[in-house]
């Protein structure tokens, strides 16, 4: 887990005010204490507000503290405010715009979600979805990896991204999952309303994500590697989107001046 000192808050009082105040909180990290109750009350607090957290030796929080006193409890602050996923749609309904959204299942490297941040702004994606557990967030690490875009891609964090799949698709959305074995992007059609997923670096998709979308789309692979880094991967998906409505206006452009 790589993150930087301006990016972490330790002790128990420091935490339990920056909850309270309402600014987002990536996760929690809690001294592993059997049969203690010091945390009952923090813990209340954090599982309220629907924050992740873990028990962890103090070693673990020794080093990411560097001297601090931390009192068995350091939070992890995300460096800009998440959105909601009906936020975001209605982003693209502002626009006048079919909506482009990229939804990430377990991005774990803070470099891949900043480098599909960069990527979703210059696509034109309305928005970002990823889920709270077993993802990276908007840490410091990827602000910077995406060049300043976490300022203008609005990112939301959920709970079930399987749900919120549901809740997409009942909006008008196309899911369409990227994995190998799917129809070729090429081939396929992109247009229209549409949610794009991208599994983690390691698995892929998981089984109920991919029961869950419309269609699986795949990238051609002509060499002997059969697989992207999963920001290279996202991204090829996410021009083809673009290409694919640009080409569309064109066609709409075409026809109204003939």
């Amino acid at each position: 887990m790589e993150e930087n000192k301006e990016n972490i808050l330790c002790g128990r009082n420091a935490v339990i005010e920056l909850i309270k105040s309402g600014n987002p909180v990536h996760k929690i990290l809690l001294k592993n204490e059997k049969n203690s109750g010091r945390n009952h009350d923090l813990l209340h607090l954090i599982k309220e507000k629907t924050i992740p957290y873990q028990f962890v030796e103090s070693t673990i929080l020794d080093k990411y503290s560097a001297g601090e006193r931390h009192q068995g409890v350091v939070a992890f602050t995300a460096c800009k405010e998440y959105v909601q996923p009906e936020d975001i749609l209605k982003i693209a309904q502002n626009k006048n715009e079919d909506p482009f959204i990229l939804v990430l299942d377990e991005i774990e490297d803070p470099h891949n979600l900043g480098a599909l941040l960069r990527t979703a702004d210059a696509a034109g994606v309305h928005g970002v979805i990823i889920p709270k557990r077993r993802s990276a967030g908007l840490t410091q690490i990827v602000g910077r990896t995406s060049a300043g875009a976490v300022e203008y891609v609005p990112v939301a964090r959920v709970s079930n991204l399987v749900q919120t799949l549901k809740f997409l698709q009942q909006n008008g959305c196309w899911v369409s999952g990227a994995e190998s074995g799917g129809r070729n992007i090429y081939q396929a059609d992109l247009t229209g309303p549409r949610a794009i997923v991208i599994g983690g670096e390691d698995k892929g998709l998981g089984r109920l994500i991919r029961e869950s979308c419309d269609e699986m789309v795949s990238i051609p692979m002509m060499g002997k590697i059969s697989s992207l880094n999963a920001s290279v991967a996202g991204s090829i998906v996410m021009f083809e989107v673009l290409r694919q409505r640009n080409q569309g206006l064109s066609d709409i452009s075409r026809q109204s001046s003939s």
